[in-house]
């Protein structure tokens, strides 16, 4: 039997979106948010402290127990399995102009969270003008990845405060919760106290942004669910299971699954070439598998380069490639990178030896080495009276015997 497409997408739409106070206080009741979950209780001893300008002492420390938010849980499995067989149905008999249209829209909604919500208002690292951030915007509504508001407060904390308690997804508490385990359970109460701090200002300057915060709860559905089932339903002449299951779902949650790998094995498996002292990696598989975003050794050490990387090759930067492509048309300016002097200075400093700058290093001093042989060999002597010969050295030495 056919989905119901619209009773699934509003069921979807009311387990992920909460109402909040124009103040960013919190949410109106408890979260039933699928990809952010923040509870109503009080904030943390550290926002509290943080408030008074006192430092938090260690017996202030305590254990913090999860929450687990099941209708949450259970949104999961069902978008997972659905997942799987949106998968089956794609090789068994979805056309393959279904397929090419939910690669279409996936790229499409990647490009809404990795040069949109990401790059330009997460990091400011390039400017856009309206046409271009209005794109954006409805690209980021497709990827469903709560508002860019929520999005980008969130990750500025992540930046801030990597691996702790007020790390939204922290990597310390294991590969499950920093990939998706932190969307089942209730945010820890430092990542709502530091939530609450970070400044926001600029977004909230933004019409486009405050326009999609605003209506959400009805622009992500239309997007994310409605349209793209619709598209494939009419225009492709598909039929409902696979137009919901292939160009919705199946589409939806690789796209989740992608961005999660950044956050999960983008600070496990990897090289450290700038900086070795913190978890974030760079990982060439994540990079590929989300647009350019696993670079994340350099993008944490310069988080306001554009490109996230040194940019060897639009193919494993897909993000970079549109952003230069809107910079040429003009609709993206300012776009900021990092000189390669301090890139190399970084690298020759923190960095755990994997990168070229190392290597050249090496054989700098290595040369240096050898030249340096070379020239004392240049000024061996003969032997004494050796017009060559050092004066300090004839001053020195000890001649016994002497007959003048």
């Amino acid at each position: 039997m056919a989905p119901n497409v619209l009773g699934n997408s509003l069921l979807l739409a009311e387990a992920c979106i909460e109402p909040e106070d124009r103040n960013n206080n919190g949410p109106l009741y408890k979260s039933k948010s699928l990809l952010n979950v923040p509870s109503a209780s009080p904030p943390s001893i550290v926002g509290e402290l943080k408030q008074t300008g006192a430092k938090e002492p260690a017996s202030a420390k305590r254990r913090y127990n999860n929450v687990y938010v099941w209708r949450n849980i259970i949104a999961f499995i069902y978008l997972h399995l659905g997942f799987l067989y949106g998968g089956y149905l794609l090789v068994t008999s979805a056309k393959w102009t279904t397929f090419c249209m939910a690669l279409a829209m996936g790229s499409c909604g990647a490009l809404g969270i990795t040069a949109g919500a990401h790059r330009l208002w997460s990091h400011k690292a390039y400017k856009a003008k309206w046409p271009l951030r209005l794109f954006l915007m409805l690209a980021q509504t497709l990827a469903f990845q709560n508002s860019v508001y929520e999005w980008v407060r969130d990750h500025r904390v992540h930046h801030k405060f990597t691996d702790t308690d007020a790390d939204p997804h922290n990597a310390t508490r294991g590969f499950f919760f920093s990939h998706i385990g932190w969307l089942m359970v209730k945010k820890h109460p430092d990542v709502k106290a530091r939530g609450r701090a970070v400044d926001m200002s600029d977004l909230e300057q933004d019409a486009i942004v405050m326009f999609q915060k605003r209506y959400y709860a009805l622009l992500m559905p239309l997007f994310c669910f409605v349209v793209p089932t619709f598209l494939a339903y009419y225009y492709l002449g598909e039929t409902f299971s696979n137009s919901w299951y292939v160009v919705a779902i199946f589409r939806y949650v690789l796209s989740l699954n992608a961005t999660w790998l950044v956050n999960s094995a983008a600070h496990i498996w990897g090289t450290k070439p700038y900086d070795r002292n913190i978890s974030p990696t760079n990982n060439t598989f994540v990079a590929v598998a989300a647009y350019g975003e696993g670079w994340h050794n350099y993008h944490h050490v310069f988080p306001w380069d554009y490109k996230t990387s040194e940019l060897g090759t639009y193919s494993t930067n897909f993000t970079t490639a549109a952003i230069d492509f809107f910079a040429r048309i003009g609709w993206a300016y300012d776009l900021k990178s990092v000189s390669d002097d301090l890139i190399r200075k970084r690298v020759l400093r923190t960095g755990d030896g994997t990168h070229t700058y190392s290597e050249q290093e090496l054989t700098a001093k290595m040369v240096d080495y050898v030249n340096q042989l070379d020239h004392e060999s240049e000024q061996a002597v003969w032997g004494w009276d050796d017009q060559d010969m050092n004066e300090q050295d004839r001053l020195d030495a000890t001649v016994k015997n002497r007959s003048d």
